[in-house]
């Protein structure tokens, strides 16, 4: 007992360092900018004038449509695995799911940047010709890097890790549950709705926060794809920056209040995670209350 305690608070402890340590050394910027270090757009070391608002909303735009994208692919995969597939299917396509999960992210990268990105550029223009009056859909850069590629490259790279921990979740489903949903008249998707997914709430929305924290948190793809762009724009198509992946472009070249604003940039993405963790907790605390009748 004591040891398990110990471990949990070692792991605090060690949160507790690197927020309190990046803090530190982010303080300059930090203080010089105040609150417009979130609210301003403006991104110039030259001038001493470091806003992270751009690279804030960069960071939520390529993280939500990767989740967009791969959360109902992971559940479709981890549902047919758990309840549709055969047997003798099984194991082989949770042998692929986990190889990809293993394929290093600059490989991502440089094949996004390099075959995805231009194939895409048609497909974008389309969209912008048929679509265009809507502010999402505005002109592409012609080279394709862009906040949707980005978004879409990484939804390839959660889907692994999503689908991976919702089969699991998925397995844990009583059988003597699902039958007697059966055993009551409902159809394969009626159970699955009543019984397997109620069941499971909590462990799906785990899945995709910790889907959603490696999207937020990749560095090198984004970098490779995004378009290094600082700009605030709803239009998907154009190309933009995020948090991790301005740290690995400029932190080469920074010296002094420049260094420090990209650690800050750093300290911002880690309380954005928080209270995204936060936030999710919440919500499956309080759904779990009202699947139980409690509310």
């Amino acid at each position: 007992m004591a040891l398990t305690i110990g471990a949990g608070l070692l792991v605090l402890a060690v949160l507790a360092l690197i927020l309190i340590t990046t803090t530190r050394e982010a303080w300059p910027a930090l203080s010089k900018m105040g609150l417009d270090f979130i609210t301003s757009k403006t991104w110039d070391p030259p001038a001493g004038v470091f806003g992270a608002l751009a690279f804030i909303f960069g960071t939520a735009v390529v993280s939500l449509i990767a989740l967009i994208f791969a959360v109902p692919v992971s559940l479709g995969i981890a549902l047919f695995l758990t309840e549709l597939a055969p047997r003798r299917l099984r194991g082989p396509a949770v042998t692929v799911i986990d190889l990809l999960a293993a394929v290093p992210s600059v490989v991502f990268g440089l094949w996004g940047v390099l075959v995805v990105a231009p194939k895409l550029v048609p497909i974008y223009q389309w969209f912008h010709d048929v679509l265009g009056w809507i502010p999402l859909f505005g002109e592409p850069v012609g080279s394709g890097r862009s906040f949707m590629t980005a978004g879409l490259i990484l939804a390839i790279m959660i889907t692994p890790i999503i689908t991976s921990i919702s089969r699991e979740v998925f397995s844990t489903v009583p059988r003597a549950d699902k039958d007697a949903a059966l055993a009551l008249g409902a159809t394969r998707w009626e159970m699955i709705r009543g019984a397997v997914f109620p069941h499971s709430f909590g462990g799906l929305v785990g899945a995709v926060i910790l889907g959603l924290g490696r999207a937020m948190g990749e560095t090198i793809a984004v970098a490779l794809i995004i378009g290094s762009s600082t700009q605030i724009t709803a239009n998907v198509f154009a190309s933009g920056n995020a948090l991790p992946a301005v740290i690995v472009d400029q932190i080469g070249e920074s010296t002094g209040d420049f260094t420090a604003a990209l650690i800050g940039l750093g300290v911002v993405l880690f309380v954005m995670t928080v209270i995204i963790n936060t936030v999710a907790q919440a919500i499956v605390r309080r759904a779990e209350i009202r699947m139980k009748g409690a509310a």
